[in-house]
């Protein structure tokens, strides 16, 4: 298939074909004048680097990923990757948990909300600093 065949495909834009190739992801063959060609690897490879972008994993990863030489390689940078993920989906949570204070907040300053500042106000806040006063 020809570079544009491949971006009509998959919803891409012809450039960022060529990126991914730049950045080493993509290898396409090429014909006798130059132009790309994609087998069947080439359009596995594209489905499986817009499937990782849609798991937020970055290109430099993705590209980590695809050249590991071993299931262990492989399973560090995973590993890796899912401790991210659980991180930003904690911070998700949390984010949706102070949405859903605010609201439910009836008071005109909702800076002036006991329950929203717990929420927003860490623990250790709540402790005065050794000196202050």
């Amino acid at each position: 298939m020809a570079i544009g065949e491949v971006a009509e495909r998959f919803g891409l834009a012809t450039h960022v074909l060529r990126h991914w190739e730049t950045v080493g992801l993509l290898r396409p063959a090429r014909d006798s004048a130059g132009r790309r060609r994609y087998g069947e690897a080439d359009l596995v490879r594209v489905a499986v680097v817009l499937r990782a972008k849609e798991a937020g994993l970055g290109l430099d990863t993705i590209r980590a990923l695809t050249a590991a030489t071993g299931p262990a390689a492989r399973r560090d940078i995973l590993r890796h990757e899912a401790e991210t993920l659980r991180s930003r989906i904690a911070a998700a949570r949390d984010s949706l948990a102070l949405v859903e204070c605010a609201l439910g907040c009836e008071h005109d300053d909702l800076t002036r909300c006991p329950h929203y500042c717990r929420q927003v106000v860490p623990e250790s806040w709540d402790r005065a600093a050794p000196g202050a006063g």
